[in-house]
């Protein structure tokens, strides 16, 4: 994915961050692999979070997504820079 936005994708998918939090529209979340519970972990900590978010990193693209539309959030927050910062304390 190579998106010019800055500090998306700062983990370059190793599921260390919520960088590359997309939205999805509700008929093609239905149908994606369901969410593994350290995604819903970084999905928590992500900026304007909804029921439809997934992490780019984590979503394998497959023919039938052809032409879907997918939202990125207009904040992007690295949120190891957070979890760093607690661990300092």
């Amino acid at each position: 994915m190579n998106l010019d936005i800055s500090g998306f994708g700062a983990c370059e998918g190793t599921l260390a961050c919520s960088t590359c939090h997309l939205i999805f529209e509700e008929d093609i979340y239905a149908k994606m692999e369901p969410l593994v519970d350290e995604e819903i972990d970084m999905l928590d900590l992500a900026y304007g979070l909804t029921k439809t978010s997934r992490l780019g990193c984590q979503v394998c693209v497959q023919k039938w997504m052809d032409g879907m539309t997918v939202r990125v959030p207009q904040d992007v927050k690295d949120m190891r820079e957070t979890m760093e910062s607690r661990q300092n304390q």
